[in-house]
């Protein structure tokens, strides 16, 4: 017997859930008890979702299967068409998961099994975290390599008509680090090709996509995305809308609730997407500093290394440029303080950020240097006159334009507080994932209008009573939980006659 499809209004963000009745007319539930998925099948297309048993007939009657959202996108049906159903087996790369697991090294065939199962959903969440612990124990420089690749190969693949295609990216950590949206228009406005792809925010205030979609779309598609680098050079758009290394987004999703970002699965992430993307020429961001992702000097020079080694492989050029991670880049952390601090950079507003603009200048002048007709040591005085000029506002208005301005620009949330000092001294230092933290909980990024200005910085003297930062949001419980926050631990620690001082509370 088939069943109809009934669609569940719930979201269950990228896991495939199917929910029967307890009174299934199709197959007893009682008869899934030994396992908690099946397979959903129409005219040779499937899906496997995790079962769920309901007891109330209104949600899904006997006759009937319900798909939640992600389920029910993913089978590509309509509501009443019918399907049939059946214990889904275990995929047979989960055999070479328990083979990593007992500690030995996997093939290429085996990775790439792997991946292409995580692609298919084929995976719980339990079992993708079984395979990352397994590969956060020990990878093999063959198995990053296998994992790469298979990672790139397993989504979209951008060609571009461009002997040198660019990229910039920063492996994060940083807040307001707001720099792609300021060098990829200096780069397009010098003529480069820079089809920039960007995340959204996971555990930081906010992505660059999520910034960039305050002035203008960015979830377009590939066609889309061709045609405004056509007309551009470059541009700022959403990379999980044109599913480039799709396996990276999910394997994400898993890492990031038990804190696993190993050197090894950072380089496959980062790789896999600018092999998708096309690129050819490569600078990455390493922020150093106490508080960053990472830390010492040791560990800078081991990421580096690991990033040049894939690099060779994937015959990729890239450069690794390691900068002052110690403090937020920028005023504003949130979408649109973000987004303000940016445009005021490409404005050339005297009240910009001045390390905003000096780092994405530094950063700029590197990608620029590797246009052969560009001489050595004056990417940096080229990168400076696109942006002084006000070439680069130019262009960042026709990428803008070109993927769809924003019909309103939102504002700073309504709801607002200072977070003052406790006590004379100088700022001897900032934690920047309590900064990051303290902005989340304000309700960025959703709240586009929620986050944090900082207005004192490293070396700054304040005296009691004097703003550190003010908190924006736009709801009552998010504003007053980080408020409350703040006053337990503020992230700003104070020197006094060059003693530091715990932080202030």
């Amino acid at each position: 017997m088939r069943l109809r499809i009934r669609r569940i209004p719930l979201d269950t963000l990228r896991e495939n859930v199917a929910v029967l009745a307890s009174n299934c007319a199709a197959l007893r539930p009682e008869a899934f008890q030994a396992f908690k998925r099946l397979e959903v099948q129409h005219d040779g297309r499937s899906i496997i979702a995790s079962l769920d048993i309901c007891h109330d007939l209104s949600v899904v009657g006997p006759d009937e299967i319900g798909l939640t959202e992600p389920a029910f996108r993913r089978m590509g049906l309509a509501e009443g068409d019918a399907v049939s159903i059946s214990p889904a087996r275990s995929p047979q790369s989960l055999d070479y998961v328990r083979t990593k697991i007992g500690g030995e090294t996997l093939s290429r065939h085996q990775i790439e099994a792997i991946v292409q199962d995580i692609v298919g959903y084929r995976y719980s969440d339990m079992e993708i975290a079984a395979f990352l612990v397994a590969c956060a124990g020990f990878l093999s420089t063959d198995e990053l390599l296998h994992l790469t690749f298979a990672m790139a190969s397993a989504g979209t693949s951008l060609k571009w008509d461009a002997p040198i295609v660019v990229d910039k990216h920063c492996i994060g950590g940083i807040p307001g680090n707001r720099t792609s949206m300021i060098v990829v228009p200096i780069v397009a406005a010098h003529g480069f090709t820079m089809p920039k792809t960007s995340s959204r925010a996971i555990t930081s205030p906010a992505g660059t996509a999520d910034t960039m979609e305050v002035l203008a779309r960015v979830d377009l598609t590939i066609d889309e995305m061709k045609q405004v680098v056509g007309e551009c050079n470059a541009c700022l758009v959403w990379g999980g809308h044109v599913n480039l290394s799709p396996a990276d987004d999910i394997l994400i999703g898993v890492e990031r609730p038990l804190n696993l970002d190993t050197r090894e699965q950072m380089v496959a992430s980062i790789m896999s997407k600018k092999k998708s993307a096309g690129s050819t020429h490569l600078v990455i961001d390493l922020p150093l500093g106490p508080t960053a992702k990472v830390r010492d000097a040791m560990e800078a020079m081991r990421l580096r290394k690991l990033f040049e080694f894939v690099a060779d492989r994937m015959d990729l050029h890239v450069e690794i440029v390691v900068t002052d991670g110690s403090q937020p880049i920028g005023r504003g952390i949130g979408p649109v303080l973000e987004a303000r601090d940016v445009m005021a950079v490409l404005a050339g507003d005297t009240s910009a950020p001045a390390d905003l603009r000096e780092k994405s200048l530094q950063l700029a002048a590197r990608v620029i240097e590797y246009d052969p007709a560009v001489r050595g040591g004056t990417g940096y005085e080229r990168a400076r006159h696109l942006l002084d000029s006000g070439a680069a506002m130019s262009s960042m208005q026709k990428i803008i334009e070109a993927q769809g301005r924003a019909a309103t620009t939102p504002s700073p949330g309504p709801l607002k507080a200072e977070v003052l000092a406790h006590a004379d001294g100088v700022v001897a230092s900032v934690d920047c994932l309590r900064i990051a933290q303290l902005a989340r909980l304000a309700g960025a990024p959703l709240d586009r209008g929620a986050g944090i200005d900082v207005l004192k910085r490293i070396g700054d003297r304040v005296e009691a009573g004097e703003p550190l930062y003010r908190i924006y949001s736009a709801g009552e419980s998010h504003f007053n939980f980080a408020v409350e926050a703040a006053e337990q631990s503020n992230g700003f620690s104070l020197a006094s006659a060059g003693i530091p001082s715990r932080a202030l509370e």
